[in-house]
């Protein structure tokens, strides 16, 4: 009996043992490996309790760098020279959001699959196919040709390979140990992914494909009616009237007319309506202490952890604070002792297709300018976990890669069929160095630097916002814009014709820019950079005026200005939209006919004060009713399951509504009365009424905005409890605070400028990147709440302040 127990016993041991080695977490790790003491997830806990000094010996260092560790776990770093200030930078960083470092550089170059598998592959293809990997290679050229950038990205790419060589397994981040994988040597290109995937966030959509499918099914009238260069709503960056002090270049004169075939099938990413950043700089005319104040909040997706790192930088040669992107090198929005700045995204035409025509099915050949040309050949190998390696074969013309190729078109007047694809030309393809920009404003002193250090930044295109000491506002829509006839890249262009080339560059010096206008502010939310005075043609649309417009109104009736009167207006949520419409579609309603429920959510939104407050429940209705109109308004002509068709935006559906209430495009042929618009207003608020009782009950409690929107915080892998849960909070796209589901103020930050210049800021979420962390997390509740911290400054790393909680020495 003994010998069938102690028998038994070993079975059931060596069964454990086996289910602990092979059994995997969440698809990830063996559970032994996770659950040891030694090596597993226990390792990544940490007390919120920090240690009052440490020392560390690391490689490459010239001198001696010392780090002060504030309250937020923000790090001061002091260096005595700039190589060795990018060097801790990168080794710094690491330690704190290593994992956030690789998932990143993994994504934009397409490398996900090797560490999740085949679910993976589709956008690992999409991200060879449209260039990434060719874009940072040719990116990084144009670094290391400046012998500053190239210091700086080497000295950061050791600090960052300084901190991984000192790993052992045990320590690890935590996802790594979830996803079952080591980090790997750090790279000076991983630098570059970073500024490539920002540039495919914010310019990597695009409209062209499903306005060249409207073009073919509506014809050229009704498009260009529904989808006008110039919208109905505008309140433009640069002030109207302001006069251009250049003589502009000679424009390009349009190709012949060519409307692109079998688009049907493709939708692209699509560029998303509402989301947005605000920024805004006001004159010491306009403040209490006779000097500017800035502000800026980034809007992006909220993730654990944030896209953006805390840091203070300081060598002989520079003293900066504000926000970087984990992985690459400097402060991106921030300030020194002389001038602040800030971005937001221009959404500048830098990204257009091109329909290719091959020779045959072999696709060694196109048809371009008369001729046929070869087709280059870059092999894509794509690794995928637990499957075989995918090879893709990317074809290269002289627009760029062919991402969309295995549709063919039937050539008028011919049987036979002849392969096309769809080719990118992107900005973010070219040689360019977006380093030596930051680099320069970190070091900035006026008005003259900045301009300067503009001259270096090619993409993704931003209205950088600018204040300083010396009392001068500024705000350019920057970047390198291609010189285009108007209206080129609205829809597909022709591959064949040179006319349809980008051909050549808006200068520097003639983008657009205003310093000191009379107005006594200057501001951007994503809006037409300028009236259509300006000669050049930059995009034909942009992001609605809403923003623009209050951020406009609010600082035009400041006075006295001080940094919680900032503040207060990034947590603005008054809509602009239902300030134009609502007024219009309550007149459309008749309140004998509707029935209780009806008539007691018609009372709450008619005396509505239109903000997205949390515990507004007018803002539920609207929000509902509007999206509902805009919806049933365009459905029935737009709404194609086959084919994808880009929708006419807000701005042209409230002209509709307000202006031209009989218009054919209100009304569904398939009834056999003719509606009007308030018939759709009708509509739309019956349906909005009648689902939200049916989802949430009578009008109460359950009705608040807070409740009604989703607003949530996931980690960046969507890895379950690592994020925050829905939250009750307000705001909405199209309000200043423009929080929706999980985009929105990725870093809100206000600077005062003066003598002694003094910054708040705030992001969602903490400096650590590891869930085991107090630091992961301990500044959400500030940014949920509208509050910012005083960011600290420090002159040297001698200052005393009682925030400073350990000193780290690296030598």
């Amino acid at each position: 009996m003994k010998f069938f127990w102690a028998f038994s016993s070993l079975i059931v041991t060596i069964a454990l043992i086996w289910f602990l080695s092979a059994v995997r977490v969440l698809g990830g790790p063996p559970f032994g490996a996770f659950l040891n003491p030694s090596t597993g997830f226990w390792q990544n806990a940490e007390s919120k309790n920090i240690l009052p000094a440490e020392n560390l010996k690391i490689t490459g260092l010239l001198d001696e760098v010392t780090v002060q560790y504030d309250d937020h776990r923000i790090p001061h770093i002091f260096a005595k020279n700039d190589h060795d200030l990018y060097l801790a930078q990168g080794f710094i960083t690491a330690r704190d959001r290593l994992w956030e470092m690789d998932i990143q550089t993994r994504s934009a170059s397409g490398r996900l699959a090797e560490i999740v598998g085949p679910k993976a592959l589709d956008i690992d293809r999409y991200h060879r196919r449209m260039g990434m990997v060719y874009g940072a290679e040719n990116s990084l050229k144009g670094i290391m040709k400046n012998p500053v950038s190239k210091m700086v990205v080497l000295a950061y790419t050791e600090g960052v390979n300084s901190y991984i060589h000192s790993l052992a397994p045990k320590d690890y981040p935590l996802e790594f140990k979830l996803l079952n994988y080591e980090p790997e040597e750090w790279q000076p290109i991983n630098c570059v992914f970073l500024l490539k995937l920002m540039s495919e966030t914010l310019a990597g959509g695009s409209d062209q494909f499903g306005l060249t499918n409207d073009l073919k099914r509506f014809g050229a009238k009704d498009v260009n009616d529904l989808f006008p260069d110039y919208p109905f709503h505008e309140d433009p960056i640069i002030p109207a009237g302001t006069k251009w002090n250049f003589k502009p270049l000679p424009i390009p004169q349009p190709s012949k007319g060519f409307t692109a075939q079998m688009t049907e099938g493709i939708k692209t990413k699509e560029i998303v309506p509402g989301i947005g950043s605000n920024n805004w700089a006001i004159s010491g005319s306009k403040t209490a202490t006779g000097y500017p104040i800035l502000a800026n909040d980034p809007h992006l997706n909220l993730t654990f952890p944030s896209i953006w790192y805390q840091v203070q930088m300081s060598s002989p040669t520079v003293n900066v604070c504000g926000v970087s992107l984990p992985g690459a090198p400097g402060v991106v929005i921030g300030f020194n002792q002389k001038i602040s700045w800030g971005v937001t995204n221009v959404d500048a035409d830098v990204l257009d297709w091109y329909q290719i025509k091959f020779k045959d099915n072999t696709k060694k050949e196109y048809w371009y300018n008369n001729q046929w040309n070869k087709v280059n050949k870059r092999i894509e190998t794509i690794k995928v976990l637990g499957e075989k390696t995918v090879i893709d074969t990317v074809l290269y013309t002289v627009h760029g890669p062919v991402v969309y190729d295995s549709s063919t078109e039937k050539t008028a007047g011919h049987h036979e069929n002849i392969p096309v694809g769809d080719a990118l030309r992107w900005i973010a393809h070219d040689e360019s160095d977006e380093f030596m920009c930051f680099y320069l404003l970190n070091r900035g002193k006026d008005y003259n630097d900045y301009r300067k250090a503009l001259t270096y930044f090619t993409a993704p295109t931003q209205n950088f916002i600018f204040a300083s000491s010396d009392k001068d506002i500024a705000i350019t829509p920057n970047g390198k814009f291609p010189l285009k006839y108007k209206d080129q890249g609205k829809f597909v262009l022709d591959g064949s014709d040179p006319a349809d080339d980008w051909h050549g560059w808006i200068p520097y010096d003639q983008n657009p820019t205003v310093k000191n206008p009379a107005q006594g502010f200057v501001r951007s939310a994503n809006e037409s950079p300028t009236d259509p005075s300006y000669p050049y043609y930059i995009n034909w649309r942009y992001e609605q005026y809403y923003r623009g417009k209050r951020i406009s109104d609010k600082l035009s009736a400041m006075q006295h200005a001080t940094v919680d009167s900032m503040r207060l207006m990034q947590m603005d949520n008054y809509s602009i939209l239902a300030q134009d419409v609502l007024p219009a579609m309550l007149k459309y309603i008749d309140p004998t006919k509707l029935h209780a429920d009806q008539l007691k959510a018609y009372n709450i939104i008619k005396v509505w004060d239109k903000h997205y407050a949390a515990n507004a429940i007018g803002a539920s209705i609207f929000n509902k009713w509007w999206n509902k109109f805009y919806d049933t308004t365009w459905a029935v002509n737009f709404d194609d399951n086959k084919v994808y068709l880009k929708m006419p935006s807000y701005d042209r559906t409230e002209q509709l509504l307000l202006t031209e209430p009989i218009s054919k495009w209100f009304d569904n042929p398939a009834t056999p009365q003719k509606e009007t618009c308030a018939d759709i207003v009708n509509l739309a608020f019956t349906a909005t009424i009648d689902e939200m009782l049916h989802k949430y009950g009578s009008p109460g409690a359950k009705w608040q905005w807070g409740n009604v929107k989703d607003t949530f915080i996931d980690h960046l892998a969507s890895l379950p409890g690592f994020g925050t849960g829905q939250f009750f909070t307000g705001g909405t796209g199209g309000v200043i605070n423009a929080l929706r589901n999980n985009n929105g103020p990725s870093w809100r930050m206000v600077v005062q400028m003066g003598p002694t210049v003094k910054g708040y800021g705030v992001f969602p979420g903490g400096e650590s990147g590891n869930p085991g962390s107090f630091f992961y997390n301990d500044m959400f509740t500030t940014w949920r709440d509208g509050k910012l911290n005083e960011l600290l400054f420090l002159n040297s790393a001698e200052e005393k302040s009682k925030r400073i909680k350990t000193t780290l020495t690296l030598r």
